[in-house]
Parts: C-alpha cells; structure tokens; sequence
C-alpha cells in the first residue's frame, strides 16, 4: 500500500501528469484514427503547465492549508513560554529531506523545509527547558538517517543530545504519527512541520491519538492580498508551490476517503 500511494501520488503531480498528456497527445497524433482527442490531450498539457506555473494560482493553492493554523508568535526575551506550548513535554520535527554530501554540515545537508522546520524547533525548545526533541526520518543504503542528520543539527544549533530521540524507522507522515503515540505516552507535543503540509499531518495526529500542539514553520505562499503585475508570471518556484498543495490535497482525500472505509 505504501508503494502504490507512492506511484499514483506521483503521477498525478503536475509536472508528472501534464507530461503524461503530452507524451499521450504526441502518440495519437501519428495515428490519423484520434486527431481531436491528440490535439485536445496536447492543449490540457500547456493549460495545466501554465497554470500550475503562474504566482498568483498556486498561491492561492497553497495559502489555505498554511492558513489553518496559526504560527507560534516570537517570544519576548525572559518571558515564559506562550501558554499554547507551555505545557508540551516533547517537541516533534516530522521528516523533511536531506542531502548526503560529504563535507557539509549538517545544517547545510538539510533541505529548505527541513531547515526551517528545524530551527523553529529549537526556538520552541528554549522556552521548555524540561522538553524533549522527538526528530523523524528514514535512511536508505546504509547512509545516515534524516533523523540523525536533523540530531546533528539540533546539536550544531545549542540542543543537548541527551535531550533528543531519534525515530529513523518511519516511512511518512503516518508511521510518525504513531512513533509520537507511542513515545509521548500521553504528554503533549509540540508538532513541527511545514505549514503547508500541517494539515494533513494533524490528520494523522489526531487519529493516532495523540495530544499536539501544531507548530506550523516553513511558509512558503507569505500571500499578499494585494495583485501585482508579478502574479501574472509564471515560475518554476510557482510550480513547486502547486505541486506542493496539490500533493498535500490528494493526501487530505486519501485521510477522508479512508475514515469512510
């Protein structure tokens, strides 16, 4: 099941699926029996690339799932921590990515969302002393987990190792869900992740119940509710942002398609 929502996920990305149209228009075309279907097939592809391109659609895709919750606000120096988080006794930062290059620290292998992920991580943990960093992520071919990249990091950046725990068996979203079951016993746990993809992991939190607190970091649409003549272009930062929300959407279906089953 993992792997087959893997597969279907990924062609049904933008990029992936108008690429599928366009190989699929280009081969009925040499066939004089579908020329309307060719043509139409062909069309769908530039439509759908265009727009999945353009500012100001996939910022309006994006911006509803980071809008859901709200961020953690900027703490005043020597205050205690806000009372949404004051009573969490752990801090979880769910997987986000990583790259395995030598000579990097472990800061800089971090992908953009995960780094952002990180830090807002140990912000929160300065205003819990007594918390615990909860870090998630696999690895493959014998090279160091994204847990443990993401250990070293926090570490890099003033976190205790005595004060973490590495969870490098989990898959995705769900299987995290689970670990901080299991690992929280109960507390309360702040949940770090990118705001775009909080949603669809409160989901998961929440049926595995767990009691969180949703940290959202990571915004990535930041929309202005002003149009600019900008919003009109297309990008290819514009097409990461709508693959962005359209993957997390097809996960949000996935979520309520199986409460139904």
């Amino acid at each position: 099941m993992f792997w087959l929502k893997k597969v279907i996920s990924y062609w049904l990305m933008p990029l992936p699926l108008c690429l599928a149209l366009l190989a699929g228009g280009l081969l009925l075309s040499r066939s004089a029996h579908h020329p309307r279907l060719a043509r139409r097939l062909m069309a769908a592809a530039a439509v759908l690339l265009a727009l999945f391109s353009n500012r100001f659609v996939s910022t309006r895709l994006l911006s509803p799932l980071e809008e859901q919750c709200p961020p953690i606000p900027e703490f005043a120096a020597g205050a205690p921590a806000p009372a949404s988080i004051a009573g969490c006794r752990f801090v979880m930062v769910l997987g986000g990515g990583h790259s395995d290059m030598n000579g990097l620290s472990a800061t800089s292998q971090l992908s953009a969302s995960a780094l952002a992920r990180t830090v807002e991580a140990v912000r929160i943990l300065r205003v819990l002393p007594d918390a615990r960093l909860i870090v998630s992520g696999p690895g493959a071919g014998g090279r160091p987990s994204f847990a443990t990249v993401l250990a070293r990091a926090a570490e890099s950046l003033g976190v205790s190792p005595a004060r973490i725990t590495l969870v490098d068996s989990a898959r995705d979203t769900e299987d995290e869900s689970l670990a901080a079951a299991r690992l929280s016993g109960g507390g309360r746990v702040a949940l770090v992740t990118s705001a775009w993809h909080m949603p669809r992991a409160a989901g998961l939190f929440r049926r595995a119940g767990v009691d969180f607190v949703p940290c959202p970091a990571d915004f990535v649409s930041r929309r202005d509710d002003r149009m600019n003549w900008d919003d009109l272009g297309c990008d290819s930062e514009s097409l990461v942002r709508s693959t962005l929300a359209i993957h997390e959407y097809i996960g949000l279906l996935w979520l309520r398609l199986r409460a139904f089953a």
